[in-house]
């Protein structure tokens, strides 16, 4: 089963978090271009966080925002 995702944005830092699960002491931190951090479990390697700085300016620039990573997105089944 898929994860579902936690959006939330920190308009006083100006951060759009994207997380699958809370962050953690553990994890790794890789800047994946673009001003995005992504956060990694230290085991798998699997990205767990994203973190997107300087989110409100992207929503005013003209050329489309890519977040560099691979996704399988699905509706959530709610039980």
């Amino acid at each position: 089963m898929g994860k579902t995702l936690t959006f939330r944005y920190e308009r006083d830092v100006d951060i759009l978090y994207i997380d699958v699960c809370p962050p953690y002491a553990e994890q790794e931190s890789e800047d994946v271009g673009d001003e995005v951090i992504a956060r990694l479990n230290p085991k798998t390697g699997e990205v767990e966080n994203l973190e997107v700085l300087f989110f409100s300016t992207r929503l005013m620039r003209k050329q489309l925002f890519q977040l560099p990573i691979a996704a399988d997105l699905r509706l959530a089944v709610k039980s």
